[in-house]
């Protein structure tokens, strides 16, 4: 077998909602097709990828780098020891061969987007659910049967007030989420307790509610936030400060008893280390967001996770980041502690499978080869015209 063809294009994910940190006006995202000369049902199979939201499409370093890369390898350098899949730990070699270590910027959105398709192409060449095969590789067969999911939502908006704020929270409740997320940092202090208190009053207590300052704050003010929000008992306080500021989130921990979170923007295995070395973190309460389509993809995720149990972590500590259904197969198949949730929000891309309802703060997975993006119609209509 072999890989034919590797196609990106850019599509927009733009929208008028901001966080603390920037607005998505011109959010765009990549979209690749890894398309096969295997042929399962009649059908050629392509594998489909792309990377999450909160970074741009990583265009020029794909067409620059790393699909020349992967279709220039010869077709026993791609594929596994049958002769008859991809080996995706092969093809993240070739796609590194070159790249020096550190710097883990842009160019992890670039891999991660790949790996993503690759791992659809492999499921699908199997014929089983990613979620599945992950399980039998490296779980002994057992994956989850549902997922929990929370809903991050609490945007900032022009002309948003507290009562729409309390409408979005009462209608992710109303779907089927246990927990919702809102936006802290883009006002201040007073301003983000009224919203807090707004939002307190449509859902249950404070463990219903995660907030989610996108790296904002310094340290002062990460601690004046941590004192404010403590008696609310919240659900987590996220990403306070800069992601790389380790010292600033151990400091952080010294100050705030209840879980945190953070990792959404560390892109490799090394900076997932070293927040778990010197940043403070708690494996008894704290979660991390690493995101696979972000940091190089899941061969890289298995990495981290593997450093994780070497620390004392479990992988049910672990709550990715993206809203996407990569990372909820890599929950289910992985045993994950649950994966974050756009609703309505970065369409097509967030949400999940079409007669998957979020029931009880919990979703289930489409029995379909590969990552199941044919089974989200919005979305699968846009992968296709990827690939013609």
């Amino acid at each position: 077998m072999k890989i034919i063809d590797v196609k990106e294009q850019a599509v927009p994910i733009k929208s008028d909602i901001s966080n603390a940190f920037i607005d998505f006006s011109k959010m765009t995202a990549s979209v690749v097709a890894v398309v096969t000369d295997v042929v399962r049902d009649g059908k050629r199979v392509v594998g489909y990828g792309f990377n999450s939201n909160g970074r741009y499409a990583p265009s020029g370093l794909l067409h620059e780098r790393f699909i020349p890369r992967l279709l220039e390898a010869a077709s026993d350098e791609v594929v596994d020891e049958s002769g008859e899949n991809l080996d995706p730990y092969k093809i993240w070699d070739i796609l590194m061969t070159g790249e020096k270590p550190g710097g883990h910027g842009e160019r992890s959105v670039a891999v991660g987007t790949i790996d993503m398709a690759v791992w659809d192409a492999v499921a699908k060449i199997e014929e089983k659910p990613l979620y599945q095969l992950l399980a039998d590789r490296y779980r002994g067969g057992q994956a989850d049967d549902s997922v929990f999911v929370y809903a991050a939502g609490g945007y900032y908006k022009p002309g948003k007030g507290y009562d729409a704020l309390q409408d979005e929270m009462k209608q992710y409740m109303e779907t089927g989420y246990s927990v919702v997320k809102m936006k802290i940092g883009g006002a201040s202090l007073e301003e983000d307790l009224r919203r807090i208190e707004a939002v307190l009053e449509v859902v249950p207590d404070g463990q219903s509610l995660a907030v989610d300052a996108n790296g904002r704050f310094n340290l002062d003010t990460a601690v004046e936030y941590a004192r404010a929000l403590e008696p609310y008992n919240l659900f987590w306080y996220e990403e306070a400060g800069d992601p790389l500021d380790f010292e600033l989130q151990k400091e952080l921990g010294r100050h705030y008893a209840p879980p945190m979170a953070t990792g959404e923007n560390l892109f490799s295995m090394q900076d997932a280390r070293n927040l778990i070395r010197y940043g403070g973190m708690r494996p008894e309460k704290d979660y991390l967001q690493f995101d696979c389509a972000l940091s190089y993809g899941l061969v890289e995720y298995r990495r981290i996770l593997a450093m994780l149990e070497e620390h004392g972590w479990s992988p049910r500590n672990c709550i990715p980041h993206g809203g996407h259904q990569m990372s909820l197969n890599i929950a289910a198949g992985l045993g994950l502690g649950g994966n974050e949730s756009y609703p309505g929000v970065f369409e097509p891309f967030g949400g999940f499978a079409d007669n998957h309802p979020v029931e009880n703060g919990r979703v289930t997975l489409p029995d379909v080869p590969g990552i199941g993006f044919e089974a989200k119609s919005n979305l699968y209509q846009l992968l296709k015209t990827v690939a013609q």
